[in-house]
């Protein structure tokens, strides 16, 4: 090999070392901070609440009165409100806090949980489909909570710009028991002193979207100017530091700027942005699996902004304030707008995007720089083929086949060229012998060789090119998209997301040792079943090949599949399953492709070599 070819492959060694250890060192850290953060949250709400299976969801039917002192701060006129009753945390449990207040329960397929119906708010919503961990008996994921519990999340929408005009502290009246249900929306009702009325109809989907529908009725003397607001305020962040891959925080598509960004971190230290105004678009907050967004009406002007206040307890919130809309004395107008609250499942995403006529609602998912080949990667392959064989890992080997199938005839002129290389190795050798240290010399011989048997040097790298940006697409699906979330494959692989559990240092569990518990070392010891297929793939794959006469690649070549095994071990077990996969699939399409041209193959030789038997196919010196 030449050192184009090793100055390529140790650029791809490094460039993957760089990631691996990333993700060692920070993503893996982060992962099992976070699963102990979920397994301490689930004995935290298995004690305060015993016997449910929602810790708490679903328990917002209980009517009461709202105590002293949580009586949201009043509207300031001409602006989207931004503080919401009382501090953060006063209440001691989550439970207490449902219990404080009015409220319609909703119960949806996907959802649980009740409307407070202080100011309409959004802040007591559970997701049924999804738990807290592995383990179909923890809790289900809680969205939305009250304002005085812990971890306070909430939407709602309301007016401003005149007195009178229902905001965060606003009672509205419900009558009878209503329950929101996709096929029983709830009507709600607010008069004002002033003579407005106020009718407001609440509907919601099998999935995760609202819609609110404004009648306002002016019964005064004069017209009076109303200003729509729509806010989803969050008083914590996620406990976990920011990856770079992946976007938390504020987001939205509004106007001319489009797509806006802005992490947590980054929107307390810029303190508020407010982009230009913009009749369409939405708008909202995001965690990795789970969003809330507030979708203006489309085709009325609106100024979105992004904030974080420090008045009180810290929170972020992103809203919009509508231009005003005069009512005359007796007449009346009608605002509509909606809200996603649940789960960022793309096929959901996509068809509110569709239907809806929301614009790039699908941004809500982070599918990254290479959005060109990690949605359809998803969408087109994985997706389907999980559907169709009801198994994500499953669906992960297909695709596998589906792009060497793709990139069939680039990969078989490699390896053809590869081959024809191999066929020619030993006038390459004469070539090395004849010029000896003249490396000037030598390498215009070579390239007089290459170019009389139509040889591409550096054809051998494109398989792995080409393999280079798939793995990185997978990477990026395996970390963002919720469908892989807690997605099974076979045996002990009960989370493609999550690396592969076993370890061969406890004999995989025949051992009553957690290799994972060491100091430091910990990650590199949690080598598993699917890691060491990777890696013996891998080495089968490179011993097919003769020796490269350079030493310092053949050293490279040598202990790259074991560098690999324990790098990987680390990767989600998806992503390693999908590498071994194929890599025996191109020890096929090799072994073929290098019978074919005459070729030897030399991975016996190699073999006996290595352990000693037969003669030693040794690099030049």
């Amino acid at each position: 090999m030449d050192a184009n070819n090793r100055n390529l492959f140790l650029t791809i060694g490094l460039s993957v070392l760089i990631l691996t250890l990333w993700q060692i060192f920070y993503v893996n850290p982060q992962i099992e901070a976070e699963r102990q953060a979920q397994l301490e949250q689930q004995a935290i709400e298995q004690q305060v609440q015993p016997g449910t299976e929602t810790g708490g969801a679903g328990t917002a039917q209980t009517q009461g009165t709202t105590p002293s002192g949580d009586i949201p701060q009043a509207t300031v006129s001409g602006s989207a409100p931004g503080a919401a009753g009382g501090a953060a945390g006063t209440v001691d449990d989550r439970a207490s806090a449902l219990s404080a207040t009015n409220r319609i329960p909703v119960d949806t397929p996907t959802l649980s949980g009740s409307i407070n119906l202080t100011g309409a708010r959004f802040d007591d919503l559970s997701l049924k489909n999804y738990h807290v961990t592995v383990d179909e008996s923890s809790p289900i994921v809680d969205l939305l909570s009250p304002v005085t519990g812990p971890d306070a999340y909430f939407a709602e929408f309301g007016y401003t710009g005149v007195e009178g005009a229902p905001g965060p502290d606003a009672v509205w009246q419900v009558d009878g028991n209503a329950v929101l249900t996709p096929s029983t929306p709830v009507t709600l009702t607010y008069s004002a002193d002033n003579g407005l009325n106020f009718s407001r109809r609440i509907a919601v989907d099998e999935n995760y979207m609202f819609t609110i529908t404004d009648e306002i009725a002016n019964s005064g003397a004069g017209a009076v100017a109303l200003q729509n607001y729509g806010r989803t305020t969050r008083y914590t962040k996620p406990a976990l530091p920011p990856i770079f891959i992946l976007h938390e925080g504020m987001i939205g598509v509004t106007g001319e700027e489009g797509l806006t960004e802005h992490t947590f971190n980054e929107i307390e230290d810029e303190g508020q942005d407010a982009p230009g105004k913009s009749t369409d678009g939405w708008l909202g907050i995001t965690d990795k699996y789970w969003a809330t967004a507030l979708i203006p009406e489309q085709g009325t002007s609106f100024q979105p902004r992004y904030s974080y206040f420090t008045d009180g307890a810290p929170r972020y919130q992103a809203d919009f304030l509508g231009d005003a809309v005069t009512i005359n004395a007796g007449q009346s107008a009608t605002v509509t707008n909606m809200l996603f609250a649940g789960a960022k499942k793309t096929k959901i995403i996509d068809a509110y995007e569709a239907e809806r006529e929301i614009r790039q609602f699908e941004l809500m998912i982070d599918w990254g720089w290479f959005h060109f080949i990690t949605k359809p990667l998803f969408t087109w392959l994985l997706y389907p083929f999980s559907n169709m064989f009801g198994n994500f890992g499953v669906a992960i080997l297909v695709t596998t086949i589906i792009i060497k199938l793709i990139f069939f005839p680039l990969a078989n002129k490699s390896y053809a060229s590869m081959a024809r290389m191999k066929v020619v190795q030993p006038q390459m050798q004469e070539i090395k012998e004849r010029y000896g240290e003249d490396r000037e010399k030598m390498q215009k011989a070579m390239m007089e060789l290459y170019k009389k048997e139509k040889i591409n040097p550096i054809a051998g790298c494109w398989p792995v090119l080409i393999q280079i940006p798939v793995f990185f697409a997978l990477y990026k699906v395996l970390y963002v998209t919720i469908e892989m979330r807690h997605a099974p494959f076979f045996g002990w692989v009960q989370d493609l997301s999550a690396p592969d559990p076993t370890s061969i240092f406890n004999l995989f569990g025949l051992l009553p040792f957690d290799p994972s518990t060491v100091p430091l070392f910990g990650p590199f010891l949690m080598l598993g079943v699917w890691p060491l297929l990777m890696g013996i793939t891998m080495f089968v794959q490179m011993q097919m090949n003769p020796p490269p006469p350079d030493p310092t690649t053949a050293m490279v070549f040598k202990w790259m599949p074991v560098i690999f095994t324990f790098m990987l071990a680390t990767f989600p077990a998806g992503l390693v399953i999908y590498w071994a996969w194929n890599n025996f699939l191109s020890i096929l399409q090799q072994g073929v492709i290098m019978k074919r041209n005459g070729a030897k193959i030399e991975l016996w030789d190699n073999l006996k070599s290595m352990f000693g038997g037969g003669k030693a196919n040794k690099p030049a010196e």
